[in-house]
């Protein structure tokens, strides 16, 4: 329904009003009425017979759009449209404008017009937007309320500033990718969480490695801060993989071993390491005695009698996949040199293990696939103990490749290695893996004629 304006049942009475006040000039319809800053209190506003004329239900749609535009900033000027009013609405908007309104089609309402009635009747004499603001309570810009909330953000953010070297360069990255908005939700909830998880990261990692219940009792609020799925583990644990430097995965197992990259814990029974002929108490000497694997906890690390193997020689051979051991233990059984297993990436067990080897004069020397996951576990271990290669260079790679019939394709993203650059460059130019068991008879060679 478009609408025209014209004398209204408001203004029949010579622009005098029920109480006698003057109206003030009419205005003409074009005209743009001036509109006053929307927070400020309006007087002089016929509050009982607004409510009668605006009030109205049927007219809760006008109201709200006349809101918005407020809110906005925007002229009071032009119209309004519903597209699909029902028959109160229509019944409103009749009694509204003093004429009757299309049966059928969508409704319009020019503002101008509304802004008109109510100065010539004398219900608000400072037109619509003091009508607004005297039916629904002061109306806050949304420029305003954005700077306002940005303040606040800012605010809840501030605890990253104490952060350096990596983690300043996470806490940079988390202020522009949304994470922490997306976890808190406000501002209000934000601050707290953004407080604890520095506080968390500012610990880390943990040496001796813990359990999180445990860390998370000494540092934070209780044993279950930093249970799975909650904000702050969430958030916490994207700092740790700034902070290790550990490579993006998926999956509860990856997640455990993620938090176990900066000593954090499940419990200290489920990390352990695999070895083999490594001696110091008198279960490992009996395991060493017959040639068999043995598994260590982080637990038997770790404990108040923790387990200390001293390897007999100085060298200790480290892979990365189980059945490289167990061909070891087969094949050579107790004359097979010390050895360690990561089983992937390095578990807390594996890495307090080698820690303590290496503190303790051993050499380590280490094997791994050829392709990108396998030189960045390779590249983990190195941020954690010092290693030299056992096989696992350019030269190595290039002549394994040559021996292989048909080698799976490369997959995933190119990986940097540290201790011989060349390899990489190989891995690009091949495109192809070479995984340890494919190698397993020159490892076992290098075994038996005590490799070093």
């Amino acid at each position: 329904m478009d609408v025209t304006p014209s004398a209204t049942p408001h203004d029949r009475d010579g622009g005098r009003t029920a109480a006698g006040r003057t109206t003030p000039p009419t205005a003409t319809v074009d005209a743009v009425p001036a509109v006053p800053p929307p927070s400020e209190a309006l007087t002089d506003v016929d509050t009982e017979r607004l409510g009668r004329l605006l009030g109205d239900p049927g007219l809760a749609w006008f109201v709200d759009r006349v809101r918005q535009r407020l809110a906005r900033g925007r002229p009071l000027t032009g119209s309004v449209t519903l597209s699909d009013p029902d028959e109160p609405q229509r019944r409103a908007a009749e009694r509204l404008l003093g004429r009757a309104p299309r049966s059928s089609g969508s409704l319009s309402i020019r503002l101008v017009t509304v802004d008109e009635i109510l100065r010539r009747s004398g219900v608000s004499p400072d037109g619509l937007a003091a009508a607004v603001v005297a039916l629904t309570g002061p109306v806050v810009l949304h420029a305003e309320t954005r700077n306002r909330e940005e303040r606040a953000w800012e605010e809840a953010y501030a605890p990253l500033g104490i952060l350096d070297g990596e983690l300043a360069r996470w806490a940079e990255r988390i202020r522009g990718d949304g994470l922490v908005r997306r976890l808190a939700r406000t501002p209000e909830a934000a601050g707290p969480l953004v407080e604890a998880a520095v506080r968390a990261l500012r610990a880390l990692p943990a040496s001796p490695p813990t359990s999180r219940a445990t860390f998370a009792a000494r540092n934070l609020s209780g044993a279950h801060a930093l249970d799975e799925g909650t904000p702050l583990a969430t958030l916490v644990l994207s700092g740790i993989r700034c902070l290790t430097g550990f490579p993006d995965g998926s999956g509860a197992q990856w997640r455990r071993e993620a938090w176990a990259s900066a000593g954090l814990l499940k419990d200290d029974l489920s990390s352990t390491v695999l070895t083999l002929n490594l001696r110091g108490t008198p279960a490992l000497d009996w395991m060493a005695d017959t040639g068999e694997p043995a598994v260590l906890t982080l637990r038997s690390l770790t404990g108040r009698a923790p387990v200390a193997p001293v390897p007999t020689t100085g060298t200790v051979h480290v892979c990365e996949n189980p059945a490289v051991l167990s061909a070891a233990a087969d094949t050579l059984g107790p004359q097979c040199p010390h050895m360690v297993c990561l089983q992937g990436q390095p578990s807390a067990a594996a890495l307090t293990l080698l820690r303590d080897l290496s503190i303790r004069g051993a050499r380590l020397v280490y094997h791994g696939d050829f392709d990108w996951g396998g030189v960045r576990i390779a590249a983990a271990l190195a941020r954690c103990v010092p290693w030299r290669p056992w096989r696992y260079t350019a030269a190595d790679y290039r002549a394994a490749v040559t021996t292989v019939a048909e080698a799976p394709e490369l997959t995933g993203p190119p990986a940097a290695t540290p201790w011989d650059p060349a390899l990489a460059v190989a891995l690009a130019e091949c495109g192809v893996r070479v995984e340890e068991e494919t190698v397993l008879d020159d490892l076992l060679t290098d075994l038996g004629t005590g490799f070093r």
